[in-house]
């Protein structure tokens, strides 16, 4: 086997930490670096809090689209949904403060050796507010330069 191989290390001497910069720093790109692959996800809290789920936030603050029967069977992703959640100032504010603590946060986790990190967002059943704020943060991290993934776990 040992034969077969194109590389050998002896993990031996390793701690976790120095065995993952030993392969970051043989396998990674001409510059060196790692782009964390980020997931937003969102979900309803009455379904469970997502088990992979790093950072939660809950959105739940925000007035609810499933009281008003135009929206009931729609979701966060219609455009008149996402009207009607940003038209209250609470939602401008709060996307501007998380996108600001993300961005402060994801080069830490990077420089941590973190190459994945899942961000939920929740309101209660995961069809309206969540997907509206999973959509926006995705666009605003895209934005910043990372790679981000959006996923609608109950929508």
């Amino acid at each position: 086997m040992r034969k077969l191989a194109d590389y050998v290390i002896d993990t031996s001497k390793f701690n976790v930490h120095e065995l993952r910069q030993v392969i970051k720093d043989k396998f990674s790109g001409a510059g060196g670096e790692t782009q964390m692959m980020i997931n937003v996800v969102s979900f309803g809290f009455r379904h469970g809090v997502p088990p992979d789920a790093d950072l939660v936030f809950d959105v739940r603050f925000l007035p609810n689209p499933n009281y008003i029967p135009k929206f009931k069977d729609l979701t966060g992703r219609h455009p008149s949904v996402a009207k009607y959640v940003r038209s209250f100032p609470q939602t401008g504010e709060f996307i501007e403060r998380i996108t600001q603590l993300l961005v402060y946060l994801l080069p830490h986790y990077i420089r941590e050796g973190k190459s994945y990190l899942t961000i939920a967002f929740g309101c209660t059943g995961g069809r309206h507010r969540s997907v509206m704020m999973a959509h926006e943060i995705r666009m605003k991290l895209v934005k910043a330069g990372y790679r981000v993934k959006e996923t609608h776990r109950d929508s």
